[in-house]
C-alpha cells in the first residue's frame, strides 16, 4: 500500500470539494477555485471532513497513480486555503527585475532584456535593496501551474557552479566547482 496514498486529506475549514463522473475534482476555498481531472481509475471519496483516494487493483500503474493523486489533491486543498510563494533571487553583476502588472522585464547580462510574461493565475512582485541580489516573489493557488513559472524563469540563466550567477531559489544551496589551478 502506498504510504502517501492511503493518508486522508484533511479538509480545512471553509473549502469544499466535489467530484462528476468523469472524475473532475473541484475544490472551492477562501482564495479560489480549482478544477482537475483524475484517472478514471481511481476511486476518490468526499466526506465533509476528509477526501480518500483509493485504487482498485495492485497493478504497478495503479500503484503510481495512487500517490500522485493523493498528493496533487493535496496540493489544491492546500492551494485554495493558503496558497503557495516561491522566491526567486537573481545573482551577478548588473542583474536586476522590473514587473509592470503581469509583464517581468529581466536584465540577465544578455545584450538585450527579457521581457516574461506570468499567467493570470500566478501573481507577480519584484524587490530590490541596494546592496542586496533582486528577488522576484510569486504566489499562485495552483501549485504545478507555480512550479512550472519558476523553472521556465530558472532556465532563463540557470546558476552557473564557479561563481553561482544566475537565476536561482531564495535560500537554495549550489554545489560549487573550483577554478583552474594557478600557474608557475
Amino acid at each position: 500500500m502506498s504510504l502517501i496514498g492511503k493518508k486522508p486529506i484533511q479538509l480545512f475549514k471553509g473549502v469544499s470539494a466535489s467530484i462528476s463522473k468523469d472524475n473532475v475534482l473541484v475544490v472551492k476555498g477562501a482564495k479560489g477555485e480549482l478544477k482537475k481531472g483524475f484517472e478514471r481509475d481511481m476511486q476518490i471519496e468526499i466526506t465533509p471532513t476528509e477526501i480518500k483516494v483509493t485504487r482498485p487493483s495492485e497493478q504497478k500503474r495503479h500503484k503510481a497513480l495512487h500517490g500522485l493523486t493523493r498528493s496533487l489533491i493535496a496540493n489544491m486543498v492546500e492551494g485554495v486555503n493558503e496558497g503557495f510563494e516561491k522566491k526567486m533571487e537573481l545573482v551577478g553583476v548588473g542583474y536586476k527585475a522590473t514587473s509592470q502588472g503581469q509583464i517581468l522585464d529581466l536584465a540577465l547580462g544578455y545584450s538585450h532584456n527579457i521581457i516574461f510574461e506570468v499567467p493570470q493565475e500566478v501573481k507577480i512582485a519584484t524587490q530590490q535593496e541596494k546592496g542586496q541580489n533582486p528577488i522576484i516573489i510569486l504566489n499562485s493557488i495552483d501549485n504545478q501551474l507555480l512550479g512550472q513559472v519558476c523553472a521556465k524563469l530558472r532556465s532563463l540563466r540557470k546558476p552557473e557552479p564557479y561563481k553561482g550567477k544566475g537565476v536561482k531559489f531564495l535560500g537554495e544551496v549550489l554545489r560549487r566547482k573550483a577554478g583552474k589551478a594557478a600557474g608557475k
